[in-house]
C-alpha cells in the first residue's frame, strides 16, 4: 500500500521548501510529503491523488495567497467533497 501524503501548501516558494524540509525530516519516513503553490495547483494535486486512490492524511496551507485564500481552499475541498474527512492545518504570518 502506498504511503499517505501530507501536502503543503503556500505562495512563496521558500516559505513551501521549508515547510515541506521540515514535514520530511520528521514524517517523512511514513508519509509522502509534497508542495504546492496555489490553491488551484492543491486542487489539482489532490484530485490527482484521489483518482489515484492513494491516501491524503494531511493538508497544510497558509491562509494568505493571491487568488485563492486557505480559507476558501478549504471551503472549496469540502464543497466538492475531495477531501474525504482530511484534516487541515492553515498557517498565518
Amino acid at each position: 500500500m502506498a504511503r499517505a501524503t501530507i501536502l503543503a501548501v503556500d505562495d512563496d516558494p521558500q516559505v513551501a521548501r521549508a515547510i515541506v524540509r521540515d514535514l520530511r525530516a520528521r514524517y517523512g519516513s511514513a508519509y509522502r510529503v509534497v508542495r504546492a503553490t496555489s490553491g488551484d495547483e492543491a486542487l489539482g494535486v489532490l484530485a490527482e491523488l484521489i483518482l489515484r486512490d492513494r491516501p491524503v492524511a494531511l493538508l497544510v496551507s497558509d491562509q494568505r495567497m493571491p487568488g485563492m485564500t486557505g480559507i476558501e481552499l478549504a471551503r472549496r475541498l469540502r464543497r466538492e467533497d475531495l477531501t474525504r474527512d482530511i484534516p487541515i492545518i492553515m498557517l498565518t504570518a
